[in-house]
């Protein structure tokens, strides 16, 4: 059985899985080499709208695989002070991969989302947890540093430096419903209807413009980069000024006036490049 697994679930939807439940989803070389795959190879279906990114079986992803003798490829010929940089970032990559895929990816957190499995889903625009999900920085536990795979830069982002500074240095476990709290997550649902209402969250999601989506996306992330309230903004006109060049705000209207939902085509406004 492949270690991830991609589905078309439905029309522009994608489920990536993590698919090596025997060992709760843990971060492999393989399984890592194979996410970074997938997600580049949904990157490029044009089809596809929204990923939903989850885990086989009762967990999502419990961190680095302290039992993987897996070989590091391409080091031959390296000195050991090479190698290591060249294997960590076969961890670490996956959260810039996850950042540069233009579709909004929906984490579908089922069970432990512990060290490295915990940052990935940090790197997702919107987590949703089941009632069983539970967060643990577990490097600080193993000896080793919490801040890995960006979480010193994404988690203080999304709760603060107080929660993120609990989490990180007291290796403490943080259920769903302390994580909805603290606004770790953003929705907590029953286990057996979380993938469910991840695909309805995606669903959606593609019923708005496939082009304003993706742009979203890319702005909230540059965002939290921009040091200041007039750089963010001037960001926000010009790809509200693109959207706006579209013949979309025309078929809301429309659609409004006749008691229908919209369709969203993204094609450039009738009449505008033609100074009518």
């Amino acid at each position: 059985m492949p270690v991830v697994t991609v589905e078309k679930a439905r029309p522009h939807v994608t489920v990536v899985r993590l698919n090596r439940p025997e060992r709760l989803n843990a971060m492999s070389i393989e399984l890592c080499l194979a996410l970074e795959d997938a997600l580049r190879t949904v990157a490029r279906d044009n089809e596809c709208r929204v990923v939903i990114l989850t885990g086989a079986g009762r967990a999502f992803c419990s961190g680095l695989d302290l039992k993987d003798h897996s070989v590091i490829p391409d080091v031959d010929g390296l000195t050991v002070p090479r190698i290591g940089p060249r294997a960590i970032r076969i961890y670490s990559r996956l959260i810039p991969v996850m950042r540069h895929v233009p579709q909004p990816i929906v984490a579908a957190v089922n069970g432990a989302a512990y060290g490295g499995g915990m940052c990935v889903t940090l790197a997702a625009e919107i987590r949703i947890a089941a009632a069983s999900a539970v967060f643990n920085a577990t490097g600080i536990v193993n000896g080793l540093t919490s801040t890995e795979l960006g979480a010193s830069w994404l988690l203080p982002r999304l709760v603060g430096a107080a929660h993120a500074n609990d989490i990180l240095l007291t290796g403490r476990r943080v259920d769903a419903e302390e994580a909805l709290r603290m606004g770790l997550v953003s929705r907590v649902v029953p286990d057996d209807a979380l993938l469910e209402h991840a695909l309805e969250i995606a669903a959606g999601m593609c019923e708005f413009s496939p082009y304003g989506v993706q742009m979203t996306k890319q702005v909230l992330w540059a965002n939290l980069e921009t040091a200041s309230l007039d750089a963010a903004i001037e960001l926000e006109d010009r790809n509200q000024i693109m959207l706006g060049m579209t013949d979309n705000l025309p078929e809301a209207i429309t659609a409004f006036d006749e008691k229908r939902k919209p369709v969203y085509t993204d094609v450039p406004r009738r009449g505008v490049y033609e100074g009518k």
